[in-house]
């Protein structure tokens, strides 16, 4: 059935409606033409009035029926030109080739402009939301999510790994690198976390991964990979690496100063120094590079321009509190106790929660004879960062030395189980289980601490340590072997030779003690230094020092390193070197305590940390039956003017 216009004219058709007799499948083709219409009227489902002429002859009835039958497939029509209308269906060969284009045809002779029924639905028709599941399963394509999402999973796999969950944190990281493979921080972070785990090797292909996925443009990966192949002992390699870091960018201090260190290690001062000021002069100041000039100069005894070059190190960050220790401790080898105890308030200071220095600072308090005073910092220590061991260990020695060994061997107890994998814990247990005569538990000791890494410094004193309980044991021949493997390890410690060659003397083999002291002096590594560098890259950092220049002296040369022995001779006294006194801290009768600092160490925890200084040793109860809390950041704590000092549960 069709609907006619009132003209008299031979009727065209508005838009195609079907009957039953017709095939289905061409009215459901999906290249109709656009729906247009001329009807006079506003309304599109009213009906234009039939003359006699154009009707045919049956009764009105039977004409209410048609018009009502031809109502039904005009709405049908209405539902199915909304769905044609959607321009990502395709459009089949087989399906009204011919029957399209005659309907556009017929289209445009008929209609010349749509009318404002049409221009709305065209409209709606725009505004529709297109939803296919079908076609989106079927194209198996993967939309890329926001970048912000990788920023969120960088900082949780961060958290995760510090909670030590890094299975968790590992299959993040792989996620990150599946959608962003050309961002270097994913490849970094799990670097690092599996290098922690000791996964060297992993950590290794995914560091060559990630050059190869940042087309070796990112000099991040390339350094983190130098550091960990300079852990592993491949020094051309990691030389290669930091080179290559330093080409991919030549402002990444990073690089420069991981590779100076590296040379430092290898005994090469002047590369060291060549590669410092590289550093300097393609990234400016840095104050990890002035600290590592200044550690050189103090190790030259050229202590003036040792304390230039940290000030120069403290004025690029303030709150580097690696700086402000490393000063600290070159006051303390000058037995400056006042300058030094100022020092380590500053590193607090700059770092509240670092545990380096609450660790040094409790370590230097005990070693001038304040050991309330040292026992308190390393405590506060502890309870900012419960699971690092050292700070245990050092308050387990402190214990040892001045209160029981039973309650030394708790605390030693608690640190191994924190990290395992932490050598100097078992040697420094052990070498006391040695002093109290337990020669058996010591021995399991050192053999626990050699089975988790027998190349590391950390080995080389144990097998001094275990050589020394052999030889006054009476098994000279094993401890023999101890002193040659722990000399293999590490050929330049005077402490090490100087033991063997005592036991030799003690044995009466003066000829062979004589030839151990000969095979020290000549195997020796002799590090070279030009004192005269000094004066040319003060030029550079600073032009305007020639009152600086007037105070320093720049022509001091180099003591002899013969005055090392004499240093050293005293920690051979029981032949094993005693773990609490290998730290780099000077010994005096600390007469100049009682100086006029400003300094409140209660009134500063209180307020930036939230402890309270009375329940510290509830706190280390606690941290033993439970496991351990992170204090909360004061950063993301809400302050107000009047908010009281909380303390932990």
């Amino acid at each position: 059935m069709r609907l006619f216009s009132t003209s008299s004219s031979s009727p065209k058709p508005n838009f195609p409606l079907f009957s039953p007799s017709q095939n289905p499948k061409r009215s459901t083709s999906k290249t109709l033409p656009p729906f247009k219409t001329r009807l006079p009227s506003p309304s599109f489902l009213s009906l234009p009035p039939c003359t006699a002429n154009s009707s045919p002859s049956f009764p009105v009835l039977d004409q209410e029926a048609d018009r009502e039958d031809s109502l039904e497939p005009k709405q049908d029509t209405f539902k199915k030109v909304l769905v044609v209308r959607r321009p990502v269906m395709d459009v089949s060969g087989e399906e009204n080739d011919d029957g399209s284009e005659d309907g556009e045809a017929e289209g445009d002779d008929v209609i010349s402009k749509p009318s404002g029924i049409d221009a709305g639905l065209e409209e709606f028709a725009k505004k529709m939301p297109l939803f296919e599941p079908e076609r989106g399963e079927s194209g198996g394509t993967l939309e890329k999510p926001l970048a912000v999402n990788l920023d969120l999973s960088l900082y949780k796999a961060r958290v995760l790994a510090r909670k030590y969950r890094y299975e968790e944190a590992e299959k993040i990281l792989e996620k990150c690198i599946y959608y962003w493979p050309e961002d270097g921080r994913s490849y970094v972070t799990l670097g690092k976390i599996l290098s922690k785990q000791g996964k060297r090797t992993e950590a290794r292909a995914v560091y060559e991964r990630g050059c190869q996925a940042t087309q070796g443009e990112n000099p991040y990966i390339w350094q983190c990979w130098a550091v960990l192949e300079n852990k592993m002992g491949n020094i051309r390699r990691a030389r290669e690496l930091f080179d290559a870091a330093t080409v991919a960018d030549k402002r990444h201090i990073a690089a420069w100063h991981g590779w100076a260190v590296l040379e430092l290690k290898q005994g090469n001062v002047k590369k060291a120094r060549h590669l410092l000021a590289k550093g300097l002069k393609f990234c400016g100041g840095n104050e990890y590079v002035y600290q590592t000039l200044a550690l050189l100069e103090a190790k030259a005894n050229r202590y003036e321009q040792a304390r230039y070059l940290f000030r120069q190190a403290t004025k690029c960050n303030p709150k580097s509190c690696a700086s402000w220790l490393a000063w600290a401790q070159l006051e303390v080898q000058q037995e400056n106790n006042r300058a030094a105890r100022l020092l380590f308030e500053k590193a607090v200071q700059a770092s509240p929660k670092n545990r380096f220095a609450w660790h040094v600072w409790g370590v230097f308090e005990a070693n001038i004879g304040n050991v309330d005073m040292g026992r308190k910092l390393l405590k506060i220590g502890h309870a900012l960062n419960p699971r690092d061991p050292v700070l245990l260990q050092s308050l387990a020695l402190l214990e040892y030395k001045h209160s029981t060994a039973n309650l030394a061997r708790v605390l030693f107890r608690r640190a191994s189980e924190l990290d395992p994998r932490h050598q100097p814990v078992w040697i420094a247990w052990g070498w006391m289980e040695w002093k109290e005569g337990n020669i058996s538990t010591a021995r399991e000791l050192y053999q626990r601490a050699l089975s988790i890494d027998s190349t590391t410094e950390s080995a080389a004193r144990c097998l001094q340590a275990w050589g020394v309980l052999e030889q006054r044991a009476g098994n000279l021949s094993a401890a023999r072997r101890l002193f040659r493997s722990s000399l293999n390890i590490n050929s330049q410690s005077y402490v090490t030779w100087m033991t063997w060659a005592a036991l030799e003397e003690d044995q009466g083999n003066s000829v062979r003690a004589e030839e151990i002291r000969n095979l020290y002096f000549q195997q020796r590594t002799e590090v070279v230094d030009d004192a005269s560098w000094v004066t040319g890259f003060l030029d550079v950092i600073d032009p305007a020092l020639d009152s600086i220049k007037r105070l320093l002296n720049l022509d001091q040369g180099l003591i002899n390193k013969a005055r090392e022995p004499l240093k050293d001779a005293g920690s051979i006294e029981d032949g094993a070197e005693e773990p609490f006194l290998t730290t780099s801290l000077g010994l005096n009768d600390g007469n100049d305590i009682g100086y006029g600092s400003r300094f409140d160490l209660n009134a500063f925890i209180k307020d930036k940390l939230s402890l309270d200084p009375s329940k510290l040793d509830l706190l280390m109860e606690n941290s033993g039956n439970s496991s351990p809390k992170r204090v909360t950041s004061p950063r993301r704590m809400w302050r107000s003017q009047n908010r009281t000092a909380m303390t932990l549960p």
